[in-house]
């Protein structure tokens, strides 16, 4: 079985450069890369294309890539919680692919299992079916949705083990599920990694094949993006 634990994050990116696209497991401020997002913003690597559901919120996630113009187009969903994206996005200095939650997960799952394009009734008549070609089924219009081209998917895990098998927990499933295996190389950072064979099989969300590297992480804040509580009575 190949051994694809490396020693930290520095090792587990190190030939991430300029220029490349990047898919970004995550919901929110859930379940993304905290580590390796650090990273590339410690490397400082610029002209990035980053594929993620949001872009973090201004001082977390990729809101740090933003806050220093290491983004050049972000492939998105939902991205109300940004004020510097907005800024950019306004102002033109940033390129942006808005996409439906629910093409964007297809897309990355296409890509995931070598489907190179679907049909969609999601976006039809609006500015994301524009120089699309359309077709009709059952009566209904559906646009054709190409997958994700990408050069590398850096998700975020509970647990793994050294072969690369990854176990998620709760809501952190998300798009980290779909994103392994999307990309020429995936990349996998874990709160726990264990030797081979200590994972409970049946309890795998994404088989090792799908897994380039993979490192233990440290120190996730994990934070809350909207916390709400209840008035005091």
């Amino acid at each position: 079985m190949i051994n694809k634990r490396v020693a930290n994050v520095e090792e587990a990116l190190q030939d991430i450069a300029d220029n490349v696209t990047i898919m970004l497991g995550g919901f929110g401020l859930c379940g993304i890369p905290e580590n390796s997002i650090n990273e590339l913003v410690r490397k400082n690597i610029s002209g990035l294309t980053c594929i993620s559901n949001n872009a973090g919120v201004d001082d977390f996630g990729l809101g740090l890539l933003l806050k220093k113009r290491q983004i050049k187009k972000m492939i998105s969903s939902y991205v109300g919680e940004n004020a510097e994206f907005e800024r950019q996005m306004l102002s033109g200095e940033l390129d942006v692919e808005l996409t439906p939650q629910g093409t964007l997960a297809e897309k990355c799952r296409a890509a995931q299992v070598g489907i190179p394009a679907f049909f969609t009734p999601a976006g039809y008549g609006t500015e994301v079916a524009e120089g699309k070609e359309v077709r009709v089924f059952h009566g209904k219009p559906h646009i054709l949705e190409q997958a994700f081209e990408a050069d590398f998917a850096i998700v975020k895990a509970w647990k793994g083990d050294e072969a690369g098998n990854l176990i998620f927990k709760g809501t952190a499933r998300n798009f980290n599920a779909c994103m392994a295996g999307a990309a020429k190389v995936t990349i996998a950072e874990v709160e726990e990694l264990v030797p081979a064979g200590q994972l409970d099989p049946n309890e795998i969300h994404v088989p090792g094949i799908f897994v380039k590297r993979i490192f233990q992480g440290e120190k996730y804040e994990k934070r809350i993006e909207q916390r709400t509580v209840r008035a005091k009575s």
